[in-house]
């Protein structure tokens, strides 16, 4: 019992400094030459989103729409790509899959 208590501990600080990287992240990602960017956080929040004037024009509505999805689903990519390196061994020294 007394190393399924050891283990038990290193999982809560594990999933700690999991939040606290999560919480510190700050993603910035462009598409479209920089013409739509968004930053967004470990929890793949949206904190902030750019938007090149060009595109508020009726005519560039389709493009824009396109830009934002792809932005989202970049920065959420990253932020993913991000976590996995920073985070991705901190469960092998522990022998659990999936990290």
């Amino acid at each position: 019992m007394p190393n399924l208590n050891k283990l038990l501990k290193q999982a809560q600080k594990m999933q700690e400094k999991v939040q606290q990287e999560m919480e510190a992240l700050v993603i910035e990602e462009s598409v479209g030459g920089g013409m739509v960017t968004i930053q967004m956080n470990g929890q793949k929040q949206a904190l902030q989103m750019t938007i090149d004037p060009s595109l508020l024009a009726e005519s560039e509505k389709e493009m824009l729409e396109d830009l934002l999805v792809a932005a989202f689903n970049q920065a959420t990519g990253k932020v993913d790509e991000t976590l996995q390196e920073k985070l991705g061994g901190l469960g092998a020294g522990m022998g659990m899959p999936g990290f």
